[in-house]
């Protein structure tokens, strides 16, 4: 027996890019686009700089060189790729307008709470409410740097920005100073357009890096970039490489802090990258005076946990070496 009048039964409708971007919003991301999971021209390079050795000591790299060639090599059924991008950029002056040889000079990415663990819970918010809101079920991964993804590639491609000569990715409005996000999935969503260079003919960040590591636009040869020699790199330093070093005991943002884009660079208040007191505006000799337990206290929860407590030890005697 049919009932009358007849029983409406709601279906959800597909869940869009628009939708998508405006949760991720909510979510606390600066920025969101999505790019289509194809063979982007630009993932091949990444073999070919394997091959010169760019990536030292790197071996994780070569170990996932397959997966990295292609999103879809880690989701068979990938379609999309949605990009987010968080700014990081805080109220601190950079290193370089600081004259002051005796300070300690740390990453800005790295000054608050561990990126992975922040961004990654957000991500996951965003699918969870994705699944929440798609009639029918997809398959999606996650990851937050730590993935096999060429993540500056798709966020080209999602029109969150170019990849500067510097090797970061740029994006007009928020500058560099971004983290990057991925969701890869098997949605067939509408797909941004791909963000055009605008870096022109400015060489700045080339002409700054102090070790030279940026071998052509867009081309970094890490063993020769202070990021990798303080965090990467494992066991002792050369003479060579401390004398690199510098006042650097954890990254190096020089190739970001001439870049004409982010001169305008938005400020985040986000509580998640304000410095901790640890590592703000500290200088060498202060540091080097910490306890184990002291600095472990401000290593716990923090990006600079890949280097470890004996890392950071041997970064900050090697800048009070170069004083």
């Amino acid at each position: 027996m049919v009932s009358w009048p007849p029983v409406c039964i709601s279906v959800p409708s597909v869940v869009t890019s628009a939708q998508i971007k405006k949760r991720a919003r909510e979510l606390g991301f600066d920025a969101c686009g999505i790019a289509p999971a194809a063979a982007h021209p630009e993932l091949s390079f990444f073999r070919e700089w394997l091959d010169r050795g760019y990536a030292g000591e790197m071996a994780y790299l070569h170990r996932s060189a397959d997966r990295r060639a292609d999103v879809r090599h880690v989701v068979a059924s990938a379609r999309t790729v949605i990009v987010t991008a968080t700014v990081y950029n805080t109220d601190r002056p950079y290193s370089t307008e600081c004259k002051d040889a005796n300070r300690a000079r740390i990453a800005r990415y790295a000054w608050g709470d561990d990126y992975h663990d922040v961004i990654g819970a957000r991500l996951e918010a965003l699918l969870a409410w994705m699944r929440a809101s798609s009639p029918e079920p997809f398959d999606a991964r996650a990851y937050v740097d730590t993935g096999p993804i060429q993540e500056r590639v798709y966020a080209q491609y999602a029109g969150v920005g170019w990849i500067g000569k510097n090797t970061c990715v740029i994006n007009p409005a928020l500058g560099s100073w971004i983290f990057l996000g991925e969701i890869i999935c098997s949605l067939a969503l509408d797909v941004d357009a791909p963000s055009l260079d605008q870096c022109g003919t400015c060489a700045l960040c080339l002409d700054a890096c102090p070790t030279h590591a940026i071998v052509a636009p867009g081309v970094l040869d890490s063993t020769r970039c202070i990021s990798y020699l303080t965090i990467e790199l494992r066991g002792d330093l050369k003479k060579e490489d401390r004398a690199a070093i510098g006042s650097h005991v954890y990254g190096c943002d020089i190739c970001q802090e001439v870049c004409p884009w982010n001169a305008v660079a938005p400020r985040s208040d986000d509580p998640a990258w304000q410095p901790r007191p640890a590592w703000d505006r500290v200088d060498l000799l202060t540091l080097s005076r910490r306890s184990d337990a002291e600095l472990g206290a401000a290593l716990d929860g923090s990006a600079m946990q890949r280097t470890k407590l004996q890392g950071l030890r041997r970064n900050v005697a090697a800048a009070l070496e170069s004083l």
